[in-house]
Order: structure tokens, then C-alpha cells, then sequence
């Protein structure tokens, strides 16, 4: 009895490991998103381009969460993805050019 409590407790805690590791970043990224559109940093173009890349990478984290279990490609694409977000938030909030 007490090795099933184990093995079903380790279980669970080892795929909401999987599952919570795809979540962290995206409200930093949403909140600079916010900031560069605030500050005029960001243009309406640049905005939408950057906010669909981030619908796109909640999409694909629901995706891999959808058997309950993120393999280790999906997690690899998930981490590439925010990568990928991150540098476009970057790049689009210094190329000099502004909201008006």
C-alpha cells in the first residue's frame, strides 16, 4: 500500500515538473511586451507581430499538454519558441523606431 502512495505520489510529481517547466516566461515576456507599448518603444505592427508569436507559443504549450505528458522534443520546441520570442521582443523594442 505504502509503495503504490509512493510510486503514484512521485508519478504526479514528476509530470507536473513536465508540465509546469513550459509556463515560466511567458508573463515576463507579455509584461515587456506591455512596457515597449507603453513607452512608444513598440510600434501597432510590431505589437501584433510579437503577440500573435506569443498566442502561437500558448498554443503549442496546450498542445504538448493536451496527453497529459510534454516529451522531450516538445519541451525543446517550446524552449526554442521563447527564445525565439524573447530575441523578437528585444530586437523590436530597439530598432529605433517609435510610436508617434
Amino acid at each position: 500500500m505504502k509503495l503504490k502512495l509512493f510510486v503514484t505520489t512521485a508519478l504526479v510529481l514528476l509530470l507536473g515538473a513536465g508540465i509546469a517547466e513550459a509556463q515560466p516566461g511567458q508573463r515576463l515576456q507579455r509584461h515587456r511586451i506591455r512596457e515597449g507599448v507603453r513607452s512608444g518603444d513598440l510600434t501597432r505592427t510590431e505589437t501584433r507581430s510579437l503577440v500573435a508569436g506569443q498566442r502561437r507559443l500558448h498554443r503549442d504549450v496546450r498542445r504538448a499538454k493536451r496527453d497529459g505528458v510534454i516529451t522531450r522534443n516538445e519541451r525543446r520546441e517550446i524552449r526554442r519558441d521563447k527564445r525565439m520570442n524573447n530575441r523578437a521582443i528585444y530586437r523590436k523594442k530597439h530598432n529605433r523606431r517609435h510610436r508617434i
